[in-house]
């Protein structure tokens, strides 16, 4: 059984891989100030908790991480509590397959780059994955199977929360799709023009994409995955493909590239 591990800056999410199948997936808060210990403890409580395995049936972990303290905390846990266990971490000197045409390939986020490589497997190049994360990131694949660069944007949580901050008649909503575009109370605007005003920059964002991707925009794959993307994709006009493992699917990939 393979672990992948897609550490966020808000959400970790834990997945079990039994051969090509995700078996089992989990999702906790990231907590930079956690230990290697707790995040042992927080790992075997869900593995305890499963049917299909146990700590010891871990035989591959695979991880991509945001969070530099968090990173080196779970070097340590697959030191101390999977010492016999190969792990992969992606960073510089990893084996994924992607190349990297950026001014500055070390600057990529890992996320990022996995994505691209689940992405361009799956479904071919040229491709353009948007992640609907802490931030919303659009990264773009050539037809080639080359990172070549992406946007980044506020998302949807940091933008909902920065309303209800700053506007003194603003609160927190739950956000989904609305009754109208034209809303009749405050709480519907908010959630209109979060899940509209998202929508159309997702779309306006990825047209402009794969227009300097290829002639023929209509050969361009949009894949959209991340934890806020049912917020908001059933109006985005752009989006092909809803793939919510995307990120454990490329770290599984990454993990056969370096350990087979």
């Amino acid at each position: 059984m393979l672990l992948a591990l897609d550490v966020g800056n808000s959400h970790t999410v834990f997945g079990i891989f039994q051969g090509d199948e995700l078996r089992e997936q989990w999702r906790v808060a990231t907590e930079s100030r956690r230990t290697a210990d707790e995040w042992a403890v927080v790992l075997q409580g869900l593995l305890s908790g499963s049917d299909l395995l146990g700590h010891r049936d871990i035989d591959g972990i695979a991880m991509c991480c945001t969070v530099p303290n968090v990173q080196h905390e779970m070097r340590v846990m697959f030191r101390r509590h999977f010492r016999e266990v190969p792990a992969v971490i992606v960073e510089p000197g990893v084996k994924t397959g992607v190349p990297i045409r950026m001014d500055n390939p070390k600057e990529v986020g890992s996320d990022r780059i996995v994505n691209a490589l689940a992405a361009v497997q799956l479904y071919g190049g040229p491709c353009v994955v948007v992640d609907f994360g802490t931030a919303t990131t659009f990264d773009a694949v050539s037809r080639r199977g080359e990172y070549v660069g992406g946007a980044i944007a506020p998302g949807i949580d940091i933008s909902v929360e920065a309303l209800s901050r700053r506007g003194a008649q603003l609160h927190m909503v739950e956000i989904f799709r609305p009754r109208s575009i034209i809303a009749k109370n405050t709480t519907e605007a908010l959630r209109s023009g979060i899940v509209y005003g998202f929508a159309g920059q997702v779309d306006g964002i990825v047209d402009r994409m794969a227009q300097e991707l290829t002639d023929n925009v209509d050969e361009v794959t949009v894949v959209a995955t991340g934890g806020l993307a049912p917020t908001v994709i059933d109006e985005c006009e752009t989006v092909d493909v809803h793939e919510p493992s995307l990120t454990l699917v490329g770290l599984r990939m990454v993990f056969e590239r370096n350990v087979g």
